[in-house]
């Protein structure tokens, strides 16, 4: 059986806490590997090496650090299949899903090409008599990032690509259930001419996030997962005096208007309802039509859609249009949330308890659920379940849908669907929540926008990627400036304008 290794100066490095995690086959239920757990002294190490490797790095002009972007982006291209079907082994999304995931991810290193020009400062001639004024942005110097099992190959260049582009070295603890791909990332970025130790990789659990949080020598440190964890680092790393950001959990709600195309609208709900088995922070698992009549109708179409829908391991063909949730765990806390939904009163209308695909019988897969009449007391609605699970809460209103997405606790994402420009308005000027569809129903934002939610879905006051992500990952400096003319001037002891 493999077992993984670290990525630390630029070189596999095995893990030497003695500590080791399984990495499953999502469809087979088998262990098909070992993932070393990293204890404080193996995290120091890597900040050690990214510490001596830094400076230099961040001495490099801006141009050429783009360059190797640029070659790190061929890289990406280059081994695509590779990388997608190392990523799919272990998280068991399909691989035209983990080709989405790679490239969103690469999209992110494009936009990281032209850091020169986000890198730029200000200038101000003559601020006053003499004296000139400018401004800085530099590096923070070592940063980390812990990221999530649902995208391992996305999330991470999120993360690094633009922390590396600002001139930082990188810390990278990804999920532990699925860690190949960021090893894979990182030897492409050697080979991309990124020196050794700018990017490490060190895997593990709570013992090495601790390590992380409290390392003296990692000024930032970036994370997406559930939100009681990001609120847990969120606290810790600031209390530690680190820059953080942190994004956590989802409830995306998509309202349905009388006027919308039904059909555009359970299309729509089912591709982002149940792909990548609805693990996705993104994925809309609450349909809020407005009326009876509208629910009835939406409801009509969704259901054979859902039962229609073609489930199994990634090896099984580009046809199929989901795969296993990530481990057992995953799959027991969904059914037991299922069961909950049942339990509470809610109406089951795609019943798909008995799922089972011959063959993976072990493996860890879950039928598609569709549950209608939810309301918001239910464990379904108040509780972002991640797996394929789609509920309907009916609403009489405009007023009383929007209501709904207002008053959740998560504010990730939103969606609504109708042919009416002011209710679109409207709804986009009043929602609190950060990312907005109007007929789109995953809002994910280019590479070039800033991603991220409000309310318990985000801590910290910037977003990921976008201009944003040069700014959490780089710090101002404002110069003054003014040569002596030889002219002689008395000591000036009170505070004065430079006019």
């Amino acid at each position: 059986m493999q077992t993984l290794t670290h990525f630390i100066n630029g070189k596999q490095v095995e893990g030497r806490s003695g500590r080791f995690g399984d990495i499953f086959n999502p469809a087979t239920g088998d262990v098909q590997a070992k993932v070393p757990m990293a204890n404080a002294e193996e995290v120091d190490a890597a900040v050690g090496f990214a510490k001596r490797a830094q400076p230099s790095w961040a001495a490099m002009n801006p141009q050429r650090r783009a360059r190797v972007m640029m070659e790190f982006v061929r890289l990406l291209q280059r081994d695509m299949d590779k990388l997608a079907t190392a990523l799919s082994s272990e998280h068991g999304k399909t691989l035209p899903d983990a080709k989405g995931d790679i490239q969103r991810g690469l999209e992110v290193v494009e936009f990281c090409i032209g850091a020169p020009q986000l890198l730029k400062g200000d200038y101000t001639d003559s601020a006053g008599p003499g004296i000139d004024m400018y401004s800085m942005r530099q590096s923070l110097g070592v940063v980390a990032g812990i990221t999530p099992f649902n995208f391992p190959a996305m999330i991470p260049m999120w993360k690094f690509a633009p922390a590396l582009a600002c001139g930082n070295a990188f810390i990278l603890k990804p999920s532990e259930r699925d860690p190949s791909v960021p090893n894979m990332l990182a030897e492409l970025m050697v080979e991309a001419g990124a020196p050794e130790g700018i990017l490490q990789v060190v895997h593990g659990d709570k013992e090495a996030v601790d390590a992380i949080l409290q390392h003296d020598g990692i000024a930032a440190v970036g994370f997406v997962g559930s939100t009681p964890i990001a609120e847990y680092i969120y606290a810790t790393g600031c209390a530690h005096g680190k820059r953080v950001q942190c994004f956590g959990g989802a409830k995306n709600h998509m309202i349905v208007m009388p006027d919308a195309d039904l059909d555009q609208a359970a299309d729509a709900l089912v591709g982002s309802g149940y792909g990548a088995a609805g693990e996705r922070c993104m994925a809309v698992s609450v349909a809020v039509p407005v009326g009876e009549g509208t629910a009835d109708a939406l409801v009509e179409r969704l259901v054979p859609k859902i039962e229609g829908l073609r489930i199994g391991p990634y090896t099984a063909g580009d046809e199929l249009d989901y795969g296993p949730l990530i481990t057992g765990d995953a799959k027991q806390r969904v059914l037991g949330l299922i069961e909950s939904g049942i339990k509470q009163g809610a109406d089951l209308v795609v019943d798909s308890r008995n799922f089972s695909l011959q063959g993976y019988e072990n493996g860890f897969f879950v039928g598609p659920h569709l549950f209608d009449r939810v309301t918001t007391d239910m464990d379904i609605y108040k509780t972002e379940i991640f797996g394929p699970v789609l509920s309907t809460v009916r609403a009489s209103s405009y007023e009383e849908a929007l209501g709904y997405a207002q008053d959740h606790e998560y504010g990730n994402g939103v969606a609504i669907f109708t042919r009416d420009g002011d209710t679109a308005r409207d709804f986009a000027n009043r929602i609190n929540i950060g990312m907005i569809g109007i007929n789109v129903p995953i809002p994910v934002p280019l590479a070039y926008h800033t991603f991220g939610g409000w309310k318990k879905s985000a801590f910290g006051d910037l977003n990921q990627h976008g201009p944003d992500a040069f700014r959490f990952y780089t710090r101002t400096k404002t110069v003054t400036s003014r040569w002596p003319s030889g002219i002689k001037e008395g000591a000036i002891l009170n505070f004065q304008s430079m006019e």
